[in-house]
């Protein structure tokens, strides 16, 4: 099954791999629907991902504030 997406917004990129591909921090509208945030792999083309994670925008205020919390070393 076919899929349409569009990336809206990039926010920036946590990672490259020796392949190039990118773990980002998107805004995405898939099959035509209102956008989410979403990390994911890029290929450096953008025509190609791996499996991610989708946020609302409450769900990623909610990530923030747990990330704000934690104590990260």
């Amino acid at each position: 099954m076919a899929f349409k997406f569009e990336v809206v917004t990039k926010f920036g990129e946590l990672s490259e791999n020796a392949k190039g591909w990118k773990k980002e921090l998107t805004l995405v509208s898939w099959n035509e629907r209102d956008p989410k945030y979403d990390i994911r792999e890029w290929d450096p083309a953008h025509e190609k991902m791996t499996k991610g994670v989708t946020f609302t925008a409450e769900e990623l205020i909610q990530l923030r504030d747990i990330l704000n919390e934690m104590e990260i070393e």
